[in-house]
């Protein structure tokens, strides 16, 4: 069957498959993707596919017994009856030229991903700029917590289940949704949970309206009767859920909001002590107090995470016992704020925050940890974002004591932009240090770290 690069529903998807005996995956290394493949290859297909490099993920893949290319070529997807790839692959990829060629089905991962949850009660989609792998790590803490055995794929490996994903029932599927390439609109959930609205992919999104526009289409893509979980503290969110027709439950990270405020939230906080940076709180319901959380991961943009989890959670039915114990057990997923150890007596962090807001959180979290002194070497991920958000980067790495920078990671694109890390390290006004070399960055904290 000929196609396209073509959105399909799920309903396609299986009449296409119907038959199939192997699948191939298009940069399976990734998170996402290597989930999707094992996914796949527990429901009996033979599974192959390809990436630049071999990681840990890929490791794991071939233990499982898929086979796994490090290169692309053409001949690689020979005996395959179906491919799915993702939308970072440039369109003159070998493999899925060949697969044009042949007359292959070509799924998104997007639309491969909505056609494999939609057998689930409850499809949970938890999307925003920031916070959406820990809240998708947080919320499946919660529901395994309350026994509610879910599914979840999550964009990063969670430590509690030492994978980016967990095999549950049916009834619960929980999952990341990216906003990215407006990939996040081939799902179909029956619960939104939308934590945050910015500006970010200015290699795809214009402008703030248009962002609104695809988080109110994804929304909607729950239905009449569907469910959102909403940051009321977020004026962008708001918009985008004005006009939604299902049921919207909100949450806010102020103190006293449901008093205070002519539109309060249905879940609010009370009560916040960040001692040691690790946020303590009360969660209140339609002015009762109804939870008290210590949680296990340091800094304020946790407590929206964690509430956001929460409401979702017991709106669902869970017991709010049950879901306060599974979120503060929860102690991290991978590179957010994640400890690697030490380096000449300095505490070393990883953190994958690549947006000006992540950023500031991060080192603000960090400062309210008690460090006396805390350095950030930070490597810009895409030209286009580091010249829209140019001024942004600048403010959040001026918040550490100093900024190392390593040159840009340009992932797919070329320079054009008259950009670079030399430039923004000038621009940064407390001084900051751009470094060419790996060997530099660890040459210079060599000197500062104590």
């Amino acid at each position: 069957m000929s196609t396209e690069n073509t959105n399909f529903g799920a309903e396609a998807i299986k009449q296409m498959l119907r038959g199939a005996k192997k699948i191939f995956f298009i940069g399976i290394g990734g998170v996402n993707m290597s989930s999707l493949a094992e996914l796949t290859l527990m429901q009996g297909y033979t599974v192959a596919g390809s990436d630049r490099t071999e990681t840990a993920l890929t490791d794991s893949l071939e233990r499982k017994g898929i086979t796994v290319y490090y290169t692309h070529d053409a001949s690689h997807i020979e005996g395959a009856d179906a491919v799915v790839y993702t939308v970072a692959i440039p369109e003159d990829n070998p493999e899925y030229t060949a697969a044009k060629i042949k007359g292959l089905p070509l799924f998104s991962r997007a639309d491969y991903l909505n056609f494999l949850m939609m057998n689930y009660r409850n499809r949970i989609g938890v999307c925003g700029m920031h916070g959406k792998s820990t809240t998708t790590s947080m919320c499946a803490a919660a529901f395994t917590e309350a026994a509610a055995d879910p599914t979840v794929l999550c964009g990063a490996v969670m430590p509690e289940f030492n994978s980016s994903y967990r095999i549950g029932g049916k009834n619960f599927f929980i999952f990341e949704a990216c906003e990215y390439m407006d990939s996040f609109l081939s799902f179909y959930p029956t619960v939104a949970v939308i934590l945050n609205i910015e500006m970010d992919h200015v290699d795809y999104f214009s402008s703030l309206t248009q962002i609104r526009r695809s988080f109110a289409t994804f929304a909607n893509h729950t239905g009449t009767d569907g469910l959102v979980i909403a940051n009321w503290d977020d004026e962008n969110i708001r918009l985008a859920v004005s006009t939604y027709p299902g049921n919207v439950v909100s949450f806010s990270t102020s103190e006293k909001k449901y008093a205070d405020d002519e539109d309060p939230a249905d879940f609010y906080v009370g009560n916040v002590d960040m001692s040691r940076g690790l946020p303590s709180f009360d969660i209140y319901c339609h002015g009762l107090c109804v939870a008290h959380m210590d949680l296990n991961v340091p800094g304020r943009h946790n407590i929206a995470n964690a509430l956001a989890s929460f409401a979702t959670a017991v709106t669902l039915g869970l017991d709010p016992a049950a879901a306060v114990a599974g979120i503060c057990r929860f102690t991290g997923a991978e590179r957010r704020m994640e400890l690697k150890g030490k380096f000449h007596g300095a505490d070393v962090y990883d953190d994958y925050g690549h947006h000006p807001t992540e950023i500031a959180a991060t080192i603000r979290g960090c400062r309210e940890m008690g460090y006396d002194h805390v350095y950030c070497v930070f490597q810009p991920h895409t030209y286009s974002r580091t010249a829209k958000l140019f001024d942004g980067f600048a403010q959040a790495l001026g918040l550490a004591d100093r900024a190392i920078l390593a040159d840009i990671y340009a992932a797919r694109e070329m320079e054009t932009l008259g950009v670079s890390s030399q430039k923004l390290a000038e621009a940064i006004e407390n001084g900051a240090e751009y470094c060419h070399d790996y060997n530099d960055i660890v040459a210079s904290l060599s000197v500062i770290a104590q």
